[in-house]
C-alpha cells in the first residue's frame, strides 16, 4: 500500500492512496508512505526517483554504515521504533522503519502499523502550515517518537516502584515466582527501549552533521537530541533500580529459605535427646534393669517428653526461634 501526501496550491494536505499503475504521480509531494509495500510499488519508487531501496538483510544490519548514510542526493536511514506485541501489555519489540530522503520528499518504508503514523498523519492534515517538505515530516517523527519512549519509560516507572512495595510486604513462594516475572518483564521493557533509544540517537547525531538540512530542523533535532540523552540516563537509572529490587527480592528470599532451614535444624535438635533414650531402650540386651521397673514406661515417655522441650526453651532464650 502506498500513501502519498501532497501540499495543495492553498497549503492544504491532501491524502492520497497512489495506485503504480496509473503511473502518474501528484505534483508538491512532501511525503510517501509505503506500507507492506508490493514489489511492484518498491522497483516503481526506485525506478522513478533513482533510489537504492536496502534490501531486508541491509535493513536489519548493526552497523552505523548500514543504519545511516547519505550520497549527493539521498540520505537513508534504518532505525529502530518500538512496537507493541498484539494482546502483550508488558512486552515490546523493536522493528526497523527506513526513511529516505530526496528531492525534499520523505519516503518511509514499514512493513508494521506503528500508532506514531497514524499521529503523524493527523498533525500533518490538521497543522500543514508547519509541514513545507519532507524533512519536516522527519523531524515531527523523531520528536513524537522520543515523546513516546519517555511515556513508557514513565509508565516502567511506576511498575517499578509499584513492584518494590510488593517485593517489601509480598512473603509468599507463590508470590515470589510473580515477582520475579515482573521484575522480568520490566528489565526486559527497560532493554528494548533502551536499543531503541540508542539506535535513534545514532541517526539523530548523523542527520544533524548533514548539509542538506536548515538549520531551525537542526536546532530542533538538537533539542530532541538532549531529551533522548536524557531518556538514556533516566533508562540506565532504571535498569539499575530493577537490578536493586532484584537483589532485595533475592535477599527475601534467602531469609525465608534460611528461616526454614533453622526451623528444621531446630526440630531436629530438640528430637535428638528422645531419640537417644528411645534408642538406648531399644536395644536387645538381657541385662537391662529398668526392663522390670513397673513405671519404666510412663517414666521414660515423661522424660522423652522433658529432653525435647528444654531444647527448645534453650533456643527461646538465645533468640534462635
Amino acid at each position: 500500500m502506498l500513501w502519498v501526501y501532497t501540499k495543495a496550491s492553498n497549503g492544504l494536505v491532501q491524502k492520497l492512496n497512489f495506485n503504480t499503475e496509473d503511473n502518474i504521480l501528484p505534483q508538491n509531494i512532501l511525503w510517501m508512505d509505503l506500507l507492506h509495500p508490493s514489489s511492484d510499488e518498491m522497483n516503481y519508487i526506485s525506478k522513478r526517483f533513482n533510489l537504492e531501496i536496502p534490501t531486508q538483510e541491509e535493513r536489519e544490519e548493526i552497523e552505523l554504515s548500514a543504519r545511516y548514510w547519505e550520497d549527493n542526493t539521498t540520505i537513508t536511514i534504518n532505525t529502530h521504533f518500538l512496537m507493541r506485541v498484539s494482546g502483550e501489555e508488558l512486552k515490546l519489540v523493536n522493528e526497523t522503519i527506513t526513511f529516505m530522503m530526496t528531492q525534499n520528499i520523505l519516503f518511509t518504508i514499514r512493513f508494521n502499523d506503528f500508532k506514531i503514523f497514524d499521529d503523524i498523519q493527523n498533525r500533518i492534515l490538521a497543522s500543514p502550515k508547519n509541514f513545507e517538505d519532507g524533512y519536516d515530516v522527519l523531524d515531527k517523527m523523531f520528536e513524537v517518537r522520543v515523546e513516546k519512549d519517555a511515556d513508557i519509560l514513565e509508565w516502567i516507572d511506576k511498575e517499578a516502584r509499584k513492584l518494590r512495595i510488593n517485593v517489601l510486604e509480598q512473603k509468599s513462594e507463590h508470590t515470589y515466582d510473580g515477582l520475579l516475572k515482573g521484575i522480568s518483564s520490566l528489565q526486559e521493557l527497560n532493554m528494548r527501549v533502551r536499543d531503541s533509544l540508542f539506535d535513534k540517537r545514532r541517526a539523530m547525531t548523523s542527520l544533524i552533521k548533514s548539509d542538506k538540512i536548515d538549520s531551525d530542523i537542526k536546532r530542533n533535532l538538537t533539542i530532541v537530541l538532549k531529551d533522548l540523552n536524557s531518556l538514556v540516563e533516566f533508562n540506565v537509572a532504571q535498569l539499575n533500580v530493577l537490578d536493586n529490587i532484584q537483589t532485595i527480592l533475592a535477599n527475601q528470599i534467602n531469609i525465608e529459605q534460611n528461616k526454614i532451614i533453622k526451623l528444621f535444624t531446630v526440630a531436629t535438635v530438640a528430637m535428638m535427646p528422645p531419640t537417644l533414650i528411645g534408642t538406648i531402650y531399644g536395644m536387645n540386651f538381657e541385662v537391662m534393669p529398668e526392663l522390670k521397673w513397673e513405671y519404666g514406661y510412663p517414666i521414660v515417655i515423661i522424660l522423652m517428653i522433658i529432653s525435647t522441650i528444654l531444647p527448645v526453651i534453650a533456643f527461646k532464650k538465645k533468640g534462635w526461634l
